[in-house]
C-alpha cells in the first residue's frame, strides 16, 4: 500500500495539481457570476465531485491493484464462500475474550503501533529540516507549492517503505517460523496417525502371529501325505510330496527348523512317513524351496536318489 501510495504521487500528484488549479481558477474567477440558487449550487457540486472522481480515479486504482497485489504475494488467494456463512457456534464471549488477548493478538497490536511509530518518525524526519519554510509556504505560487508538497511526500513515503519493508520481511519470516512450527507433530500425533493409517501394530503383530498358527496347522495337516521327510537330528526338517503320474517333481508340503521341526518328524513317525536323515540336503532344501512349490532342479538328482532308496525299503 505505501509503495501504491508513493508511486500514484510521483505519477499524478503533477496532473492533478494541474486540475485542480484550473477548475479553481474557474469558480474563483466567475464567482460574483454564479447564482447562489439550488439548482446552480447542486451543479457545482456535481462538476466537483465529477473532477475529483475524475482526479483521483487512477491513484485510487492504483492503490487497490497494490493492495491486491500484496495479498497475493503473501497468500494464494482462494475464492470460498465459506467465510461468510453464519455460524452460531462461533459466538462465545470466553473464545472471543481469550483470541482479544491472546498471544497472537498482543503481537498483532505491537506491530500495528510499530508501524505506526516508524511513520510519524519519518514525517518527522522529512519534516523537521524544512519547518522554517512551512511558515512562508502559503506565500509559493501553486505550482511551487505543489513541487513541495510531491517532494516531501515522495520523501516520507520513501523512507517508510524502505522501513516497512524491512519489518515486513522479518514479519513474513516470523509468521511462516510459526506457521511451520504449528504444523509439526508430536510423536504421539505421529503414532496416532500410524495408527490410522498403518493400523495398531500390537494389533497386526496379534493378526500375523494368528496367520503363522493357521499356517502351521495346515501344513502339519499335510504331513501324513507326504511322500517322505528330510531331516538332520534336531534342526531341519522338510517333508516333500511326489506322485511319479501327476508332477514333474516333489512338491514341498511343510519344513521348519527347531521345534517346528520336531513337530514335523513326531507327526510323520506317527503316520508311518519315512523320515531320512541328510543334513546337508536337509538344510539346502529349506533354505531354496517355498511351501506348495517344487524342489529347484540342482536338487532333482539327490532327491531322487533318497526317493529310491525310500522307495526300495518298502518294496
Amino acid at each position: 500500500m505505501l509503495a501504491g501510495g508513493g508511486l500514484a504521487i510521483a505519477i499524478f500528484a503533477g496532473q492533478i495539481g494541474v486540475q485542480v488549479s484550473n477548475n479553481l481558477s474557474v469558480y474563483l474567477a466567475n464567482a460574483g457570476q454564479i447564482p447562489a440558487d439550488a439548482p446552480n449550487l447542486a451543479r457545482v457540486g456535481r462538476d466537483v465531485v465529477t473532477g475529483l472522481l475524475s482526479w483521483l480515479g487512477l491513484p485510487l486504482l492504483l492503490l487497490v491493484v497494490a493492495a491486491l497485489a500484496g495479498s497475493i504475494l503473501q497468500a494464494k488467494p482462494v475464492l470460498t464462500t465459506e467465510k461468510i456463512k453464519p455460524k452460531f457456534s462461533k459466538i462465545s464471549l470466553t473464545k472471543g475474550f481469550g483470541r482479544l488477548f491472546s498471544s497472537q493478538s498482543v503481537m498483532e497490536f505491537t506491530k500495528g503501533l510499530l508501524k505506526l511509530a516508524i511513520v510519524a518518525t519519518v514525517v518527522i524526519l522529512v519534516v523537521w529540516p524544512d519547518r522554517d519554510r512551512l511558515d512562508t509556504l502559503m506565500t509559493y505560487a501553486p505550482a511551487d507549492m505543489l513541487d513541495y508538497v510531491k517532494v516531501a511526500a515522495l520523501k516520507m513515503f520513501g523512507g517508510a517503505i524502505a522501513i516497512m519493508g524491512l519489518i515486513a520481511a522479518a514479519d513474513f519470516l516470523y509468521q511462516r517460523s510459526e506457521f511451520l512450527k504449528k504444523q509439526r507433530m508430536s510423536r504421539q500425533e505421529i503414532k496416532d496417525e500410524h495408527k490410522q493409517t498403518d493400523g495398531d501394530p500390537q494389533v497386526k503383530a496379534r493378526i500375523q502371529r494368528i496367520r503363522m498358527e493357521r499356517a502351521r496347522g495346515r501344513m502339519m495337516a499335510a504331513v501324513p501325505e507326504a511322500t517322505l521327510v528330510i531331516a538332520n537330528p534336531t534342526h531341519f526338517a522338510v517333508a516333500l510330496k511326489y506322485e511319479h503320474q501327476e508332477m514333474n517333481a516333489p512338491v514341498c508340503v511343510a519344513k521348519g527348523v527347531d521345534e517346528v521341526a520336531l513337530r514335523i518328524r513326531s507327526v510323520a513317525e506317527e503316520n508311518g512317513v519315512p523320515v531320512v536323515e541328510n543334513p546337508p540336503l536337509a538344510r539346502a532344501l529349506h533354505a531354496s524351496v517355498e511351501l506348495e512349490q517344487e524342489i529347484t532342479p540342482e536338487h532333482y538328482q539327490a532327491v531322487a536318489e533318497v526317493i529310491g532308496y525310500v522307495m526300495g525299503l518298502r518294496k
